[in-house]
């Protein structure tokens, strides 16, 4: 259940409650006084996990992780130099 944020209008008296999304508003403040308001307040948000920062991942192509690192020459093995020399030779 989401909490609300209310003010008094008769002695200014800010509160908070919690409430369901469907409910009314309060039939008191406080204090007692009858007229009251619900304000509008920014959400508390808390992200968890991997994925919610820009340096998480990449978007479009860029960023850390889209960038992809340069493959590795596998070193040639005696008989990749062989069979290349064959390849060649037969051709001619």
């Amino acid at each position: 259940m989401p909490i609300y944020e209310y003010e008094c209008s008769e002695c200014g008296t800010h509160f908070e409650q919690w409430q369901k999304f469907g409910d009314g508003l309060p039939s008191a403040c406080p204090n007692g006084h009858k007229q009251v308001r619900r304000l509008l307040s920014q959400p508390m948000v808390i992200f968890k996990g991997s994925g919610f920062y820009s340096t998480d991942h990449g978007k479009n192509g860029y960023g850390p992780s889209s960038r992809k690192a340069p493959k590795a020459k596998q070193p040639e093995t005696a008989s990749d130099l062989a069979a290349d020399g064959e390849s060649k030779s037969q051709s001619h």
